[in-house]
């Protein structure tokens, strides 16, 4: 009975997990379809929303983070700034600094990077078992970019080298947010997700503000009406789904999957949005990018199976 009811609380996390990768995938696509409007426009009207919903269902008193200490706020509102907003912002600058090539592979290292410092912290599983599924990932994610890398321009190392420190500062935030963020929803008093949701919402929204300077007011004369509706269109979509539901579906992931699994499941994000960026240039993937895609998916289906396994007894339950 408890291993049936271990498997549905798994199965619910995983749904959950997969949900939030397909819904943060839709970043891959998001800001070629708002063009002539910036991705640094997508992201402050993106998280505007994000906080204005959050705002909005406050208005229901089950959304407020009535009696939340005030700690454990402010740490929901920082999750929300640095690890949506600033978490962007080094990785955009990843890109203009070191090429389209580099940042990808530094950053797509995040699921195996958390995955070992999450098994590291919480032994959730054996190393035996999460060794053949991390380096099925790993070779997956080099392979997706190897193309990218071969035609990549290196002559500008100074430049490089910055793109790589800023690659690693996005890859840094995203590891801190996903070990913060699981020790709360891990904790005995965790608070209640949409709570939870509510204040990084709120946060997303307060740090978006950084980004004002950097908005296309000079667009607002030359677009058409039809740029300036798929504009709003795609920014309720991020706002809402990829921003508000994402981040509740990862709250309810953190809270019912080890870490360690969690963080592996993020591949997906990639492979969704691959997907979608085919779909959006009406292409197929080239043979490298099918063979690292399938790499990840069987890399992640042999940790799911790894983790699906029950502990072993020991003598003493035996």
């Amino acid at each position: 009975m408890i291993a049936h009811q271990r498997e549905i609380v798994m199965l619910l996390g995983i749904i959950a997990g997969l949900t939030t990768c397909a819904l943060w995938g839709l970043t891959f696509v998001a800001p070629r379809a708002v063009s002539p409007f910036t991705a640094w426009d997508l992201t402050i009207a993106r998280y505007g929303i994000f906080g204005v919903a959050c705002l909005f269902l406050m208005i229901n008193q089950r959304f407020r983070p009535v009696g939340m200490a005030p700690i454990r706020v402010l740490i929901g509102l920082l999750l929300g700034g640095a690890g949506y907003v600033g978490y962007f912002v080094s990785a955009a600058f990843a890109v203009k600094l070191a090429g389209a090539a580099i940042p990808p592979v530094i950053i797509g290292t995040m699921p195996v990077s958390l995955a070992i410092i999450a098994n590291i912290r919480d032994r959730s599983a054996p190393w035996q078992s999460l060794a053949l599924p991390l380096a099925m990932i790993l070779i997956g994610v080099a392979i997706v970019n190897v193309a990218t890398i071969g035609a990549a321009d290196l002559s500008s190392t100074g430049s490089i080298i910055l793109g790589i420190l800023a690659s690693s500062v996005a890859l840094v935030i995203w590891i801190i947010y996903g070990l913060v963020n699981a020790a709360v929803m891990g904790s005995i008093d965790a608070p209640d997700g949409l709570q939870w949701t509510g204040l990084q919402g709120i946060g997303a929204a307060i740090g978006s503000l950084i980004l004002l300077p950097l908005a296309s007011f000079d667009l607002v004369n030359a677009v058409s009406g039809s740029e300036v509706s798929r504009f709003i269109g795609w920014a309720l979509l991020m706002g809402l789904a990829g921003s508000w539901l994402a981040t509740w579906c990862w709250v309810v992931a953190s809270r019912r999957l080890p870490l360690a699994l969690a963080a592996q499941l993020i591949v997906a994000e990639t492979v969704f949005g691959l997907a979608y960026g085919f779909m959006f240039e009406g292409r197929l993937p080239s043979p490298a990018e099918a063979i690292g895609v399938t790499l990840q998916l069987v890399g992640v289906c042999v940790a799911v199976a790894a983790f699906g396994k029950p502990p072993a007894l020991s003598v003493a339950e035996v």
